[in-house]
């Protein structure tokens, strides 16, 4: 029998974390083994990121959680080993919305990424919401026309569209109908409602949660498979 254990479940947000509707919160939590969430507002560094915490820790207090903030808004921030010590041994870290982009310049390729795929590696949950699960796959979609660009890649070969059904700044569907044609043949596109969650569990296996229901798109088409047609 393998020593090596199984990696945590991921949770892609469709967007408005921390609300009613997100049922599967508590599910995140006893995945987690632990009462205690590390937020990382870094998505949101350029709005008020103290606001995301208290957010989260309001939603939080009553599931029996106890949350942390930490401040990792810059390249310096990412950078720092005691900082990257501290994702390492989170059991649940959360990634809240807003800029993808600046998600993605300020973690990839830097310790606390390196830490935060390690503590997912070895079993810690890992969710992330809005803008923040964009960049959390690769492809990554651009929020600013739907085309795809390279993501931070924690699952690879899956791109998502938060939002989705809510935006409105995509109230006719033009940019996710862009991400769906743009995105490489073979690779979902996912497009994933506010206050619900899709779920990647320890064992592969894909789920939808929450208030709305996950819509997979592949090959141009709604996949008829549903969330069957999405990467182990």
């Amino acid at each position: 029998m393998s020593d090596i254990p199984a990696p945590g479940t991921v949770a892609l947000v469709g967007g408005d974390e921390w609300a009613p509707g997100c049922s599967f919160d508590a599910e995140l939590l006893a995945a987690a083994g632990s009462d205690r969430v590390l937020v990382l507002p870094t998505a949101a560094a350029y709005e008020h990121p103290e606001r995301s915490v208290v957010r989260a820790a309001e939603w939080f207090g009553p599931l029996g959680g106890e949350v942390e903030g930490l401040m990792v808004l810059s390249r310096a921030d990412a950078g720092d080993a005691g900082v990257a010590d501290r994702v390492r041994a989170a059991r649940f870290v959360y990634l809240n919305g807003s800029s993808p982009m600046h998600l993605r310049s300020v973690l990839k390729g830097s310790l606390v990424w390196e830490a935060l795929v390690a503590a997912w590696r070895g079993g810690a949950v890992v969710a992330a919401s809005s803008g923040a699960a964009m960049a959390l796959t690769d492809p990554m979609v651009d929020a600013r026309g739907g085309g795809l660009t390279l993501g931070l890649g924690l699952v690879s070969d899956l791109a998502v569209v938060p939002h989705f059904g809510s935006d409105p700044e995509d109230a006719h569907g033009q940019k996710m109908h862009r991400s769906v044609l743009l995105a490489p043949r073979g690779t979902p596109v996912a497009g994933v409602p506010e206050r619900t969650a899709l779920l990647r569990r320890s064992d592969g296996s894909w789920a939808s949660a929450g208030e709305g229901s996950v819509a997979v798109f592949l090959d141009g088409a709604p996949a008829e498979s549903g969330l069957a047609a999405l990467p182990c």
